[in-house]
């Protein structure tokens, strides 16, 4: 079987809960004309999320600052990998709020590849975009999902730290950064991070002011077991974790991770009140489910 084939077999084999109506063709070339005019990027694209016409129908977001290409090289991601990103366009912070301004966003959420090889792991260059958004658009709220800020030259927990406080300060209206998968999973799924690390980066945001809201997410099918989703989740709330997404993941390409189980829509209502029970303030679970999935909406 040649390669085309196994994934169009795979793609056919898919559960129909899985496959949905990408939007409004009009509403998704618009704000794909936006972003490449300026030479600016989506995760929503670059990640080719299935929802990406229903949140820009509801001006909801997620812009991909420092380009496209990330130092890190999780299995499951779709994102560019394995050679040098591109030096960092000086001028994204306004491209970012002009195009929040043209295209009306409500709600806006900035995420970023990691970038190991800057001297702060691109944590000012949030800020910044942060603060050009607000300059020109005042109403518009602005929801983080970071890296962990741990790579780079001599880096540790205390670096870390003041990476975290420089966004925090400027006041998201939540800080999201996601597990992804169970602790025993976070090795060959997540290449590059630990989970302890995550965790700590959550602890951090609660640490240097309580009042932001956190969020974190797991994209489930990787071989993971209820239980230990659940201890996933409690671990989670130690932290005071406040937001929650469950969502299935998908595989990009032959070249990622095989799914090993597809989530039902009902076990996934079943987390999700369990996940409820917790304590967790908002939670969004579901196989479609991604990281910004209706974040204006909390």
């Amino acid at each position: 079987m040649t390669t085309s084939q196994e994934l169009r077999s795979e793609i056919a084999a898919m559960p129909s809960w899985l496959r949905r109506s990408i939007g409004k063709a009009s509403e998704i070339s618009t704000v794909q004309r936006i972003i490449k005019q300026r030479q600016i990027h989506t995760i929503c694209e670059e990640g080719r999320c299935p929802n990406r016409g229903e949140c820009y129908s509801q001006k909801t977001a997620t812009f991909l600052l420092m380009g496209p290409t990330c130092t890190r090289s999780c299995a499951f991601c779709q994102v560019d990998k394995g050679h040098a990103p591109m030096a960092v366009d000086e001028e994204e912070p306004y491209k970012v709020a002009e195009s929040v301004k043209l295209l009306g966003l409500r709600y806006v959420v900035l995420t970023s590849v990691a970038r190991d090889d800057l001297a702060d792991g691109g944590a000012g260059h949030f800020v910044q975009t942060m603060e050009t958004i607000r300059q020109l658009n005042p109403e518009t709220l602005i929801e983080v999902l970071t890296p962990d800020f741990w790579g780079g030259a001599g880096v540790g927990e205390s670096g870390q730290k003041l990476r975290i406080a420089m966004i925090v300060n400027a006041k998201p209206a939540c800080y999201n950064h996601n597990v992804e998968t169970v602790k025993r999973l976070t090795g060959p799924v997540r290449r590059g991070a630990k989970y302890e690390r995550s965790l700590a980066v959550l602890a951090m945001v609660k640490e240097i002011d309580a009042s932001v809201m956190t969020k974190s997410g797991l994209m489930l099918g990787h071989g993971e077991t209820q239980a230990e989703i659940i201890e996933t989740m409690q671990d989670l709330r130690a932290v005071e974790c406040d937001r929650l997404t469950l969502g299935q993941y998908m595989r990009p390409s032959l070249e990622h991770l095989p799914v090993q189980k597809y989530w039902t829509p009902a076990e996934f209502e079943e987390l999700g009140k369990i996940a409820e029970d917790m304590g967790f303030s908002h939670v969004r679970s579901g196989p479609l489910v991604r990281s910004s999935y209706h974040a204006g909406e909390d």
